[in-house]
């Protein structure tokens, strides 16, 4: 689709909202129009009383539009005032154009929950948050109550939040093999995977080196957090010789939170949750995505149901005390009674943590290949799924604690980690909230430092396990890294 901005906009941010009407569009920088392609054009003129958008978006005859004048106040700096008035304006248009609403309104971006906490933290109620968030950014209802008591829920364990705390994430990047709607491509390759014992060589290194840095800066580490990928990929010899190299590091008895991904069934072992049990490792994720075989086949999802049943059954009798499951709705292939039955049986074992996904894909999935019509406007059944997770994870006691949204979810949806009270995922909040820096090691890692200041500096290993490895070629590069994190800190203090 083709974008048009006049005025001071923020281009990127008008292909966000169209996103919220076009899932998976592809953006030209061509402004030739043709037939079939959609054309939104967003203008901006500003006085002394504020700020006036218009925009319209059009599809060959069809044609609708929108605008907004908003008067520029106290608390909202120009460039707010700004994206507000855009906002509305491409709202009104797409609302005119197709004749539904999307449930999060204007409302863009990853962390929906950051501004709910940012009004809170103003001093403003959850009832004035919730009644704010329908009022100016459209949410529906039920996303604004959501997001509220997440932000609630999220204020009172951030706020408890020792301020030289820290995490870990450690990177795992090979699986057995790939999902359809995966976009890494190479990380489950035959000649990737034997790169496994160099790449642990390697890895230990660092994690030696990063926890050196993390002490030499005076932070403390709370939670520790091994991810991938799937972690599991490793044989019990390797992962027994990297959480015995974690346990060198840190005190694993003074973590709030130990947690290992063993998100693929195939996977799983009872030797392997033994030896992380050994290790202190206090969560570990079994993710079936769907308990639907025929639908497990389609995203080539290598394991079963049943796979997944045997996973969860060895992950409850090990001493590892927290479970999650991770499940996805709108899978191609899935209906609205497949997905509600899976949510019933996962729910009848209980874990600690449900993690509910909407069907997401990205540019480099295989999926895309055979199934270019994989969005859907209106999302189809999944909008249902979505909220029955919500209301039975909540009948049977789970308390909704961190969200996330993705670009190109089915419907425009959200992700929503839903947990027994007390048994939150605290890396979970702490990297979706920026709550504290996040020391990353391994390929695809990315250190994200935040001084008490709030200022913020990224950190990037290579992303692929090749590259990571060929940085052994290069010492000074890694000593360059770690030194960034020193430097970073002390020029804060």
């Amino acid at each position: 689709m083709i974008v048009k901005t006049e005025g001071n906009i923020n281009k990127f941010y008008v292909q966000s909202l169209c996103m919220l009407f076009f899932p998976g569009a592809k953006f030209s920088e061509n402004e030739e129009e043709d037939k079939g392609v959609p054309v939104v054009s967003v203008s901006l003129r500003e006085s002394e009383e504020g700020v006036e958008a218009f925009a319209s978006i059009r599809l060959d005859a069809k044609m609708k539009t929108g605008s907004r004048f908003e008067k520029y106040k106290k608390e909202y700096t120009k460039n707010r005032t700004s994206k507000i008035a855009v906002g509305i304006a491409v709202f009104e248009a797409g609302k005119r154009f197709f004749g539904n609403v999307p449930p999060w309104g204007i409302l863009t971006g990853v962390r929906p929950a950051k501004i709910a906490a940012e009004m809170l933290d103003s001093g403003m109620t959850p009832a004035a948050v919730k009644k704010t968030m329908e009022k100016e950014y459209f949410l529906n209802p039920k996303k604004s109550t959501l997001v509220t008591e997440i932000a609630v829920l999220e204020k009172k364990i951030i706020d408890s939040t020792d301020e030289n705390a820290c995490s870990v994430y450690i990177s795992i990047p090979f699986c057995p093999s790939r999902c359809a709607y995966c976009s890494f491509v190479s990380y489950a390759t035959p000649r990737l995977l034997s790169l496994i014992p160099d790449y642990l060589e390697r890895l230990k290194n660092d994690i030696d080196r990063m926890f050196e840095t993390i002490k030499a800066v005076g932070k403390k580490v709370v939670t520790v957090y091994v991810g991938g990928g799937t972690p599991t990929t490793l044989n019990e010899k390797e992962l027994e010789e990297l959480l015995q190299k974690i346990t060198e590091n840190v005190d694993v008895s003074s973590l709030k939170e130990f947690t290992l991904e063993a998100g693929r069934p195939d996977t799983v072992t009872k030797e392997k949750l033994d030896i992380a049990a050994k290790y202190g490792v206090t969560r570990v994720s079994i993710n079936p995505q769907t308990l639907n075989d025929s639908v497990l086949k389609q995203i080539v999802r290598k394991h079963t149901a049943d796979d997944f049943f045997k996973a969860y059954n060895i992950a409850r009798e090990s001493d590892i005390k927290y479970i999650n499951t991770d499940l996805i709705a709108g899978l191609p292939g899935d209906t609205f009674a497949g997905f509600t039955k899976t949510v019933d049986e996962i729910l009848k074992l209980s874990p600690d943590n449900v993690t509910v996904h909407t069907f997401c894909v990205k540019k480099a999935a295989d999926i895309l290949r055979y199934n270019s019509e994989v969005y859907s406007r209106g999302g189809g059944d999944t909008p249902k799924s979505v909220s029955y997770a919500l209301v039975k994870t909540k009948n049977a006691g789970y308390v909704p604690y961190y969200i996330y949204r993705q670009k190109n979810t089915v419907g425009n949806l959200e992700n929503v980690g839903y947990a027994k009270p007390g048994s939150e995922g605290l890396y979970n909040i702490y990297m979706m909230e920026d709550v504290h820096s996040v020391f990353a090691i391994g390929a695809g890692g990315v250190t994200k430092l935040i001084s008490k200041s709030r200022e913020m500096e990224r950190i990037a290993f290579p992303k692929y396990p090749y590259e990571y490895l060929d940085m052994n070629k290069e010492p000074e590069k890694i000593d360059g890294m770690f030194r960034r994190i020193i430097d970073f800190f002390e020029e804060k203090r």
